[in-house]
């Protein structure tokens, strides 16, 4: 797979007024910091900062503040760790050098030379100076691409060389890997007719061998495992772990090698979340306090965190998977993959993530057998109300997975589950810098459907810390819409009717097969059985979008359509947010993911996109966080809820607590940004509920 050339840095640093914008133009990312005063950012060589950045300006201020609560990481000269910051902090540092480490929506740092106070609340974090000081801002983007690409045959021992290469992404190979900022992507591979290693892809030597046999359901399986551990595959009959500690631990064969495979992967990598608070980020870890109070193995961590990944591993090895298992985050992605040589090269952007791979074929059924028994509306997406069949081919039913999100690459049509397409994923590679902010666009082609049109505009357009220009289009002609499509837009929210032969517009059809190029980078075809025009946006150079299967009635649409705007608006991918759909409506069944379903449409105010699980209580509250991991903040990253009085940092993602929580203190937290919460059986807005509730704070009452 190719990248395209990027003309400009990927991160920006401008000035408006008493504010500087920080903004990751490939993926599509702001940060505002608000000034005391009117500054203007000199650029300066990046190796000013003393970590990797893209971008860094110099500027003279007395105070930064953030429009968010932020982790800040504070180092002296030496670079040894002063303090660390987050939620209702108040720190006053000496005359020193110091560099912050900031942990925002965008990776800042900000060097600088004099006395520090950093504080924060709920809802905010302000870094003040004794007087006006010059300081250097550093900005690095968390996009993360394949820095090479590696060509393979389809013969499966040139498969296991081209799986062994991944670990040469990992920027460390101490437990520090476990942060997603260290892992890095993996190369790209490519089916070609011979085996080629380009000379800049070198594996670490970590002293780590996998043996398995030639086969693809092996090298599927196995390859997030080899990419952490920084493995070399070796063919073999019997399948094992070797390392040069002396570790010899046997893995089973068939669907037993990819259960084993899949509790070593989880099991090092949550051990190494917890021995790497010893290391340069000594955070309290909830889940190292938990496991220290249960567990039936005593681990060393101090003496554990400097030692090479094989020693470590024959530590780890003594723990029992059933004592860690109750700890564990929820993995992001289960990738369910057809083992067939052409899926090989989805496997790079699937390791990205961390998943877990599984190679079982698949029950499969008819589309007519899987649409068999359903209800028919008279008021429907379908041009006509008529007896639609929905996407053509066989569905699909996978085994349940254990995580977040769960993604199938092969032949047919997932149930409850994305369908991965190659093109989204070279397609995201190749996303060109944007200026400015993030660009929606509404399309309604049937003026019944207005009220959706309006709601929709009102959601996408309620967002005051991200910049964010909606355009809406109305009853299009063939042409306006072969138009709209070919424009470019972050998003394209489409409300009407589809059928085979396309888009339905005011003067006949539109095919977007008929494309030569897209502009939309994701989507939301909210018309029933939207799906083969989905596939036809991502082929033509879409990234990820939702579709339909078959009929969806038009009252259970705008609600679907009305609520999966408010997810994506509020930080959660593409999967994620329809997983969250789901567990509220039947109808959202319908709905699919094709493409990059971890594609992001907006960010999180606070980074993280969670959802609230709130249970009322006669003496208050109990508020539990459901966080997801999203491409910015993946496996390994942290979270610190802006609760007061919880002072530890958890895992993400998951559940978080629950905490109990009085009714000013879970008014105060709805305050802070709009999330979704479930709550007495159903999926609410945290705006809306919050309201309800501030009659019952008022003291007046």
């Amino acid at each position: 797979m190719s990248q395209r050339e990027r003309s400009k840095p990927p991160v920006t640093v401008s000035a408006r007024g008493p504010s500087l914008d920080v903004v990751d133009s490939v993926e599509r990312r702001r940060c505002r910091l608000r000034t005391s005063s009117d500054v203007s950012p000199t650029r300066v060589a990046v190796e000013r900062i003393g970590f990797p950045v893209d971008v860094a300006v110099a500027f003279a201020v007395e105070r930064l503040s953030f429009p968010t609560v932020v982790g800040v990481y504070v180092r002296n000269a030496a670079g040894d760790l002063v303090v660390r910051t987050e939620h209702f902090a108040e720190e006053r540092l000496p005359d020193g050098a110091y560099v912050l480490e900031i942990d925002g929506p965008i990776k800042l740092y900000l060097r600088t030379r004099g006395a520090v106070e950093i504080t924060a609340d709920g809802s905010t974090t302000s870094v003040t100076f004794d007087g006006e000081t010059d300081v250097v801002l550093g900005a690095r983007s968390r996009h993360r691409t394949p820095a090479a690409t590696v060509s393979t045959t389809t013969d499966p021992a040139d498969v296991l060389d081209a799986v062994s290469t991944f670990g040469s992404a990992l920027k460390t190979t101490t437990c520090e890997r476990s942060f997603p900022t260290l892992r890095g992507h993996p190369p790209a591979i490519a089916i070609a007719d011979e085996l080629c290693v380009p000379p800049s892809v070198t594996p670490p030597e970590t002293g780590v061998r996998i043996e398995l046999p030639a086969a693809y359901r092996y090298a599927y399986a196995v390859a997030p495992l080899s990419f952490y551990l920084g493995a070399t595959l070796v063919e073999s009959s019997t399948p094992r772990l070797v390392t040069a500690a002396g570790v010899d631990y046997p893995l089973g064969t068939g669907d037993r090698f990819e259960t084993d495979v899949e509790r070593l992967l989880k099991r090092v990598f949550f051990l190494d979340c917890l021995t790497r608070t010893e290391g340069r980020f000594p955070v309290e870890l909830s889940e190292r306090r938990r496991f220290e109070a249960d567990a039936p193995v005593d681990l060393d961590f101090a003496a554990l965190y400097g030692k090479p990944i094989s020693e470590q591993l024959e530590a780890y090895l003594d723990v029992p998977y059933d004592a860690i298992e109750p700890l564990l985050p929820r993995w992001k992605l289960t990738a369910q993959v057809e083992p067939a040589p052409a899926h090989a090269e989805l496997l790079p952007f699937f390791v990205d993530d961390l998943a877990i791979v599984r190679t079982a074929e698949p029950n499969r059924v008819s589309a007519a057998a899987a649409a068999s028994g359903r209800v028919r509306e008279l008021f429907t997406r379908g041009t006509d109300g008529g007896d639609r069949t929905g996407a053509g081919g066989e569905r699909v039913a996978l085994q349940p997975a254990r995580s977040t999100e769960h993604v199938w690459a092969g032949d047919g049509v997932p149930i409850r589950a994305s369908k991965a397409l190659p093109a989204a994923y070279e397609n995201h590679l190749g996303r060109e810098p944007a200026s400015g902010g993030i660009d929606i666009t509404v399309v309604c082609n049937d003026p019944r459907m207005r009220a959706e049109r309006d709601l929709l505009e009102d959601e996408y357009g309620s967002s005051d810390r991200q910049s964010v220009e909606t355009t809406v289009y109305q009853e299009l002609t063939a042409e306006e819409m072969a138009d709209v499509l070919s424009s470019h837009t972050d998003f394209l929210h489409y409300v009407g009717h589809i059928d085979d032969e396309g888009f339905a517009c005011v003067d006949g059809r539109f095919d977007a097969g008929s494309l030569d190029e897209v502009g939309a980078d994701a989507f939301l075809l909210n018309a029933c059985a939207s799906y083969e025009q989905g596939v036809r946006l991502v082929e033509a150079g879409g990234v990820g979008g939702i579709v339909t299967l078959d009929v969806v009635a038009d009252e259970d649409a705008l609600r679907t359509g009305h609520t999966l705007a408010s997810l994506l608006n509020q930080g959660f991918p593409l999967r994620a947010a329809l997983d969250v759909v789901r567990r509220d409506s039947v109808v959202a069944g319908q709905y699919l993911v094709l493409g990059d379903g971890g594609l992001t449409v907006a960010q999180a105010e606070s980074g993280t996109p969670y959802l609230c699980r709130l249970e009322a209580r006669p003496e208050g509250y109990d508020l539990a966080l459901e966080t997801h991991a999203v491409a910015q903040r993946g496996m390994g990253s942290l979270v610190s809820p802006a609760v007061e009085g919880v002072d530890s940092y958890f895992l993400n993602s998951g559940i978080v607590g629950p905490f109990s929580l009085s009714e000013p203190a879970l008014v105060e937290f709805f305050d802070l940004e709009t999330a979704p919460v479930w709550y007495e059986g159903r999926l609410r807005r945290s705006s809306s509920l919050r309201d309800e509730l501030r009659p019952i704070t008022d003291p007046r009452k």
